[in-house]
C-alpha cells in the first residue's frame, strides 16, 4: 500500500468529462490504445470536470510564460483493467529486456521484476480505498510542446522504468544537456502546481487534482492542510 492510500476518499459525484483536445497537443495514436488496452465506453481522453477546468488553467499559465508552447495530454482516465494490461504489458516488457524466458524465472527474479514494474506503475486494485490514480479520473500525464511543434526533451520518456522517471533525477548534474532537462520538468511542475495540481514523487509526467495522492502531497506540503480525497475509482 502507498502512502497515500491512507488518505479517505469522500466522492462527490463529478461527472468525468471529454479533455477539449483542440486546446492542448494530444498524444496520436493513443500510447496504450494501440497496444490494444481495453478501454470500453471511454476514451483515455476523459477526466472529472474540475481536472480539465484546472489543466486548461495550466495551459492559459504555460501561454503567459512562453507564448505558443502547449500542454500535451500523453494519459488521463484508465480503467482499472486498463492498469492491469500495462502492468502485465510492463512487466512482460522487462523480461524481454533482462533476455529471461517468463517459465524460467526463479521466485526472486520474479519479485525483483515486479519490484522494477511497480516502481512506476500503480497497483491495479479493485479495492474502493486503494484506487489507481487514474482510475479515479484525477490524473494526468503530461509533457511540454515547444512553438516548433516539437516535444520538449525531458531527459526521458514517459513510462520509462528507471531512477531517470524521478521529477528530479537530474537537479544536481552539472552537465549542460542535464541542467536543460531538469529546467524543462521545472517548467512543467510550475504551470502544473500553479494550476492546483501536484506531481507524482516518481515521475516528472505525472499530476492529478482531487484524488488521494493530491490530497497526500497537499497535506505534506502544508500540514496545517486537512485534506480528503473527491474523486475515487470510476470503473
Amino acid at each position: 500500500m502507498r502512502p497515500y492510500h491512507q488518505i479517505p476518499i469522500v466522492e462527490c459525484g463529478e461527472l468525468l468529462v471529454k479533455i477539449p483536445l483542440e486546446l492542448f497537443a494530444v498524444e496520436s495514436p493513443h500510447p496504450y490504445q494501440k497496444l490494444g488496452a481495453p478501454y470500453g465506453e471511454h476514451s483515455p481522453y476523459y477526466l472529472r470536470q474540475s481536472v480539465v477546468d484546472h489543466l486548461i488553467q495550466a495551459q492559459n499559465y504555460l501561454h503567459s510564460l512562453v507564448p505558443n508552447w502547449q500542454i500535451q495530454i500523453f494519459d488521463a482516465y484508465r480503467p482499472v483493467a486498463v492498469q492491469q494490461f500495462m502492468v502485465d504489458y510492463s512487466f512482460k516488457e522487462v523480461i524481454q529486456q533482462q533476455k529471461l524466458t517468463e517459465a524460467d524465472l526463479s521466485t526472486n527474479q520474479r519479485q525483483d521484476i515486479w519490484q522494477t514494474v511497480y516502481e512506476i506503475w500503480a497497483v491495479p486494485s479493485l479495492d474502493v480505498q486503494t484506487p489507481p490514480p487514474h482510475s479515479t479520473g484525477a490524473a494526468v500525464d503530461v509533457t511540454l510542446v515547444n512553438d516548433r511543434g516539437q516535444i520538449v526533451n525531458m531527459g526521458s520518456p514517459i513510462d520509462e522504468l528507471s531512477q531517470r522517471s524521478h521529477p528530479d533525477y537530474y537537479a544536481n548534474s552539472s552537465h549542460p544537456k542535464a541542467q536543460q532537462y531538469h529546467t524543462n520538468r521545472q517548467l512543467l511542475r510550475e504551470v502544473m502546481l500553479k494550476a492546483g495540481f501536484q506531481r507524482n514523487p516518481r515521475e516528472w509526467w505525472h499530476f492529478s487534482y482531487g484524488d488521494q495522492m493530491w490530497a497526500w502531497l497537499s497535506n505534506q506540503a502544508n500540514p496545517a492542510n486537512c485534506f480528503t480525497a473527491r474523486y475515487g475509482r470510476l470503473a
